[in-house]
């Protein structure tokens, strides 16, 4: 990386992401949201921000925060072409996805992981959470390697890891001596709830994770409602054990596609429910638009996905994530932030350039990871950039842009 102290930088920057700056309240804004700034550093941070004007003799780059990725699995990306999922369904995915553990060793884990980190530091994110199988005669290893990786990555990327198991293994012996070893590495609680899972003993399972959970004081991160059937009926099991129970942990719901598909009045009154119980969402548009209503020599028009500005509206703190990286529940993907907001702008009918429409992919997101910098750009938050060859928001979707990494104030080489 190449140092420069007191530098400065004229610059775009989307309005919804600018802090409490005089010197840019009464800037001029684009109609695609975005401010002419420039913004001052020393020492690897902010140190001021002001409104310029337009008079410039090369046209402005758009600049946002290194974004961060809410929702990943870099412990089976790159697995597709060995363990493809051709017929593209879940349970085809389900299947392959054990027939890949049959093979896994410690030392492809981290070389999937490392190749993950790499290309998420290349294309600009500043953090990753991964949830990773950790079930099967090798997970140890398999953990204390993807340790090693969160230790050597401390600098450039903040990797977090959720244990993911199925529900009822929480419950068991094994279970509890794993939840602590997550729990002492900062890690989180992981399950599946897909249908049918309205039975007691699935309520206990929860239960017990949750109560789990906060006797360690670490988060959970559910896969929850992936599915088009029984329209949310695991968001509504968590409802009713937090009705009973009082938690004082983060909780997080990923996927929640299925709640999507309830009617207009259900639906918002469980979002009302998620947001009384501080739950989060991290919608994973992607992936289950790949996997989810597929029906033989039948295009689907009706596709589960978790209902973003609804929940938003509620008060539901909502993040996007790009779920699987070329591995058998999705073929592509590259930890590409950029790539994931061009996909997810016509999926979910996001429109960047709005304040509620560009958060899930920057300060929500960061804030469902409860990192320290959010993102916003203020005095004092850390020089951590993403600079894009782009003079909008078109251009910065229409292509995958050049752009330049900045850590601390500090250029990130293109030999890096």
């Amino acid at each position: 990386m190449n140092e420069h102290k007191g530098q400065s930088l004229d610059v775009l920057v989307p309005r919804g992401l600018i802090g409490n700056f005089k010197g840019v309240c009464s800037a001029p804004v684009t109609a695609e949201g975005l401010c002419s700034c420039r913004i001052r550093l020393q020492d690897g941070y902010v140190s001021s921000l002001e409104a310029i004007g337009c008079e410039h003799e090369a046209p402005l780059k758009l600049l946002l925060p290194r974004l961060v990725e809410p929702h990943a699995h870099i412990d089976k990306a790159f697995t597709w072409t060995k363990f493809p999922n051709l017929k593209g369904t879940y349970q085809g995915a389900l299947e392959a996805n054990l027939k890949e553990h049959q093979s896994r060793t410690t030392q492809l884990v981290r070389s999937r992981a490392e190749k993950a980190l790499n290309l998420s530091l290349k294309n600009g994110l500043r953090a990753v959470r991964s949830h990773v199988d950790s079930f099967g005669v090798c997970a140890n290893q398999h953990w204390d390697a993807l340790l090693e990786l969160q230790k050597e990555w401390k600098p450039f990327i903040e990797l977090q890891l959720v244990a993911l198991v199925p529900l009822e293994y929480w419950s068991t012996h094994d279970g509890h001596l794993l939840a602590k070893r997550v729990a002492a590495s900062g890690g989180f609680l992981g399950g599946v709830l897909v249908p049918p899972c309205n039975k007691k003993e699935v309520t206990l399972y929860l239960t017990n994770m949750l109560r789990l959970a906060k006797s360690l004081g670490c988060g959970i991160d559910l896969h929850i409602d992936e599915s088009t059937t029984h329209f949310a009926v695991g968001l509504k099991q968590l409802i009713k054990v937090l009705d009973q129970i009082s938690f004082n942990i983060p909780i997080t719901c990923s996927h929640a596609s299925s709640m999507g598909l309830l009617a207009d009045s259900e639906l918002r009154n469980l979002a009302d429910r998620l947001a009384q119980h501080d739950v989060n969402v991290v919608a994973l548009p992607i992936t289950n638009a790949w996997l989810l209503s597929r029906k033989s020599r039948t295009t689907s028009v009706n596709r589960p996905l978790a209902p973003i500005a609804q929940l938003q509206e509620a008060g539901v703190l909502v993040a996007v994530g790009s779920d699987n990286v070329q591995d058998p529940w999705f073929p592509g993907g590259n930890f590409d932030p950029l790539a994931l907001m061009s996909s997810v702008v016509p999926l979910a009918q996001l429109a960047p350039w709005n304040r509620l429409g560009l958060a899930p992919l920057t300060t929500a997101a960061a804030n469902v990871m409860d990192l320290d910098w959010d993102g916003t750009i203020t005095q004092g938050s850390p020089a951590d950039f993403l600079l894009l060859a782009a003079r909008n928001w078109t251009e910065a979707l229409s292509s995958s842009p050049f752009r330049q990494v900045m850590i601390k104030g500090k250029w990130l080489d293109e030999s890096n």
